[in-house]
């Protein structure tokens, strides 16, 4: 994955620029004045509110005091033949073939060391992983990430006096990456406690301690750089960013607040040469505690849901609805009997607040996943150009399916009826027929109207239209014929609508598509 870790590069860079930029700034720092300009009046000196204040000599008293509560932890998993590995942070991977001269002995020797390495008859190969962790309870309990130990056979813990205990699994989400373990020791351990991430300040000290590459109790500071961050890592994304080094190994370590509590749990970071350029990923507390709580409790986590496919309100889209500004998730479908079709949610409304609470697109998975099931919350939605205020019943997220029926396609039983250029946009349009269905494995009573071509570089192409995609709605209206698309066109137009909606269906799901609107699109 492109989010690994490792670091040293950063403070050689640093030096750098200060060695190739300090002649200029000196040059730079005694301009010389314009002819017959105003003398610049005197200004004050710039200072810092509690300049100095926040500014630590050395975080020794804090490092010391911490380190007893970050552990090691080390995993062993068996690998079979044709299996892949790839958990962990720092794993022994399958050796690579050296260049040797062709036709060598060595070359010989090495291909077939290889192959017997992957024939279906060779025994199974011990993987062994290094991660990192922290104890949050003197009984034991200890946190961190679930890539770190998922799947493994054997999970160990190394303390700081190098005690090593046996540890086992009690409960760990894919979905936020969190593990929580437990290890029984004749005496309390030393633990830490959460903080409050909400709090955190970009600009803010903060201490990540772990073991990169192995190297145990290793303590490295920076700020918080940003919050909020979404990384694509999975549908609740809301990292912090810090320039603390992150490496190797440091996966399931703390994040400190200089008031020595956990404020985030370090997970991955940014490497597009694989050593760390200082752009790090904590989930934070304020997410990850709830999560941890339940892992402890049942093992498992349960999460709120609603039923709905959303995304942003991009300002194309707003200018399309007639909003007047870009805020909210758009829903994109709506799931049958859930509890959003029971409260008889419709696609193409827009949710702009949760229990009176603003929200967006990125936010509304994470807020509604914290509710619990069964619970009554009031979402404020944008409707045709109305206000509503919708009481809903929140559910349980259903588990994720892995198995699909497989179903026979139905035959073909009448050709395609032409097809519509949609001018201006770069794409054509067709009926949807039973032909269109069967070569696109579309589901029998599909309805909509067919995207049949696409133009190279056009605003389709540019929005990721293709051949096979299917527009079930236009500005919110149904459309099953290329003269229903193009009527709600001509309309979207005699409103004098700089943008037009199109409610696009494809193999990943549905989508609003905007489009700015030409004059006389379609024929």
């Amino acid at each position: 994955m492109s989010f690994r870790a490792a670091a040293f590069s950063r403070s050689c860079l640093a030096m750098g620029l200060v060695t190739a930029l300090g002649g200029y700034a000196a040059r730079a720092a005694d301009p010389v004045p314009a002819p017959n300009a105003a003398a610049p009046a005197a200004t004050a000196p710039l200072r810092l509110p509690g300049e100095g204040r926040n500014m630590p000599d050395s975080f020794a008293d804090l490092a010391a005091k911490l380190l007893p509560a970050v552990v090691n932890v080390s995993t062993t998993e068996m690998v079979r033949p044709g299996e892949d590995d790839d958990d962990g942070d720092d794993g022994d991977n399958t050796p690579q073939v050296p260049n040797f001269p062709e036709g060598s002995p060595f070359e010989k020797f090495f291909h077939d060391f290889m192959n017997r390495q992957d024939s279906p008859n060779a025994p199974p190969r011990k993987m062994q992983a290094l991660g990192s962790g922290f104890i949050i309870d003197p009984s034991g309990v200890i946190v961190t990430n679930n890539h770190v130990v998922r799947h493994a056979d054997q999970i160990t813990i190394t303390l700081q006096d190098n005690t090593v205990l046996k540890a086992r699994l009690l409960g760990h989400d894919d979905r936020t990456d969190l593990a929580v373990l437990k290890v029984d020791s004749p005496k309390p351990l030393p633990a830490v406690p959460f903080g409050d991430s909400d709090h955190a300040r970009v600009g803010d000290w903060v201490l990540a301690i772990g073991n990169p590459f192995g190297l145990s109790g290793t303590v490295t500071a920076g700020i918080v750089s940003s919050r909020g961050r979404n990384i694509e890592q999975g549908p609740y994304d809301d990292f912090i960013q810090t320039d603390a080094p992150i490496n190797k190994g440091n996966s399931g370590g703390p994040l400190f607040n200089l008031h020595g509590e956990v404020i985030g749990i370090n997970t991955a970071i940014f490497s597009p040469s694989g050593g760390s350029i200082g752009i790090g990923f904590s989930i934070p507390s304020a997410e990850a505690q709830g999560i941890i709580e339940q892992l402890r409790r049942h093992g498992r986590v349960t999460r709120g849901w609603i039923g709905v496919r959303i995304q942003d309100v991009t300002q194309e889209i707003a200018d399309g609805l007639g909003l007047t500004s870009p805020h909210g998730a758009l829903i994109a479908g709506v799931e049958p009997k859930g509890p959003a079709a029971v409260a008889h949610l419709q696609t193409g409304d827009v949710i702009q607040s949760l229990n009176g609470k603003e929200i967006d697109g990125r936010a509304l998975p994470r807020l509604v996943a914290e509710l619990a099931g069964g619970s009554v919350a009031h979402l404020g939605i944008w409707r045709k150009g109305q206000q509503m205020n919708v009481a809903i019943t929140i559910g349980a997220l259903p588990e994720e399916k892995t198995d699909k029926a497989d179903g026979a396609n139905p035959p073909a039983k009448k050709p395609a009826q032409g097809s519509m250029a949609i001018t201006g946009m770069g794409f054509t349009v067709g009926d949807l027929d039973d032909i269109a269905r069967q070569k696109y494995n579309m589901a029998e009573g599909q309805k909509g109207v067919l995207v049949t071509g696409v133009t190279d570089d056009s605003p389709a192409a540019e929005r990721g239209l293709r051949p096979g995609d299917v527009v079930t709605e236009v500005q919110q209206s149904a459309v099953n014929t290329p003269a229903d698309l193009r009527r709600q066109l001509d309309t979207a137009r005699s409103q004098h609508r700089k943008t037009v909606l199109f409610l696009v269906q494809n193999s990943d799901g549905l989508r609003w598509v905007p489009f700015p609107l030409p004059d006389g699109a379609g024929h």
